[in-house]
């Protein structure tokens, strides 16, 4: 079995968003050609995207070549829109999430799902996921690294995941055993990465570390020691830096263990337990994935393929079943076990 923790999906269609909320900046849809479509903000094509995003049949055909047994959905990154006016953000993350709570109910052995929430204002995204756990059936919520700063709000700051503003999402997924799945978006430094794809290759894996940190630091684990997360591209630079991040903790605590006095390595796992939080195994590396495993166990590894897009595994699990020194068991583990586990599914 393999349940494919990090895969993306979009509806066919949906309204011009810059018309029906009245300003612009949001995403929109142009099929101008069979299976083809191209992602619009303004005049600008965002990505070229194909029709294995929005079509059930396709994906499952392609699951099928894969051995993929499950896939759980979330939406493209590109469509959080944090920076938009909350009733809005509100509005554009229910029609997401019908329409990947519909995909669920057509395929329910295929697909799990997890929400898009408007974090912009917590009080309206914890209201929302709880409707989607409830109502809905979703497994959790699929989340950016951080809030972007909001013009419509007059917050000219982004806000970390640390935020205190953050914890009615926090308490609430807590409450309701909801899933939450954290992928980087809108890169910091980006302005200064205009070439080669830099954004994609340089500020995720930051973006990642950067939340990883914020919640480390700022005693988010340990206020809400239920909460269970997960972290796109394998926690991005975050185990590869690791031992800074300790070290910097033992040297300046001044700066570093304001909020928190917990060592960031004790989050991690030990011979006894796994680590606190988990990540994909989305590294395209074998000598990073034996790190991830020496790092946070086998138990909070999860297949995460980034279906359909070209920075993921194109054929998911390859390098997990490629690796000789790994028991039967933990490849289960690694494969279905450990997703099964994070999103509460029941074997």
């Amino acid at each position: 079995m393999k349940i494919d923790l990090h895969t993306h999906i979009l509806p066919r269609d949906w309204p011009n968003l810059d018309a029906k909320y009245g300003y612009g900046g949001f995403v929109r849809l142009e099929h101008y050609q069979p299976c083809c479509a191209q992602m619009m903000i303004g005049e600008r094509v965002f990505r070229e995207i194909t029709d294995n995003v929005w079509d059930q049949k396709r994906r499952i055909e392609e699951m099928d070549c894969t051995g993929v047994t499950m896939q759980v959905l979330s939406t493209v990154p590109v469509m959080f829109s944090y920076w938009a006016k909350p009733a809005d953000g509100l509005d554009l993350s229910r029609r997401l999430n019908d329409h990947i709570a519909a995909v669920v109910r057509d395929h329910p052995t295929r697909f799990a799902g997890l929400a898009t929430i408007p974090m912009q204002d917590p009080d309206l995204a914890a209201q929302e996921l709880e409707r989607c756990i409830r109502e809905l059936g979703l497994r959790g919520a699929q989340i950016g690294t951080h809030v972007d700063a909001n013009p419509h709000s007059g917050r000219v700051d982004s806000l970390n995941l640390d935020n205190a503003s953050l914890q009615p999402v926090w308490s609430v997924a807590e409450q309701l055993g909801a899933a939450i799945f954290v992928h980087p978006w809108d890169m910091l430094g980006r302005e200064r990465m205009p070439n080669y794809w830099l954004p994609w290759l340089v500020g995720m894996p930051a973006e990642t570390s950067l939340a990883i940190c914020s919640m480390i630091f700022g005693g988010v684990f340990d206020r809400f020691p239920k909460l269970r997360v997960a972290f796109a591209h394998g926690g991005g630079a975050f185990p590869i830096t690791v031992g800074r991040i300790e070290h910097a903790f033992h040297v300046r605590p001044d700066l570093c263990a304001t909020d928190n006095k917990a060592n960031p390595r004790s989050y991690l796992a030990t011979s006894d337990t796994p680590a606190r939080f988990y990540v994909d195994s989305l590294v395209h590396d074998p000598d990073a994935l034996k790190l991830l495993l020496k790092l946070f166990g086998a138990r909070r590894v999860a297949l995460g393929s980034d279906y359909p897009f070209p920075l993921g595994e194109a054929y998911p699990g390859k390098l997990l079943e490629s690796m000789q020194e790994l028991s039967a068991k933990e490849k289960a583990q690694l494969l279905s076990g450990t997703a099964r586990e994070f999103l509460g599914i029941n074997p």
